[in-house]
């Protein structure tokens, strides 16, 4: 099966990015969230990721 990351449609807050990570690793998106804000906590660079990810990650196509 071919599997590709993309933003979330569904499991969005902010853009989608957390939501797509976690259905990507078939994890609960809260998880992954709770991994930002203790990335985010321990240096501030979780926030530059978020910014990247969001630029960088496609949009999940609408089926």
């Amino acid at each position: 099966m071919n599997r590709r990351l993309h933003k979330s449609n569904e499991n969005r807050m902010i853009d989608g990015v957390c939501g797509g990570i976690g259905e990507y690793f078939g994890i609960d998106p809260t998880l992954v969230r709770l991994g930002w804000v203790l990335f985010c906590a321990l240096g501030g660079h979780g926030i530059l990721a978020y910014i990247i990810a969001a630029i960088i990650i496609p949009r999940s196509p609408l089926v």
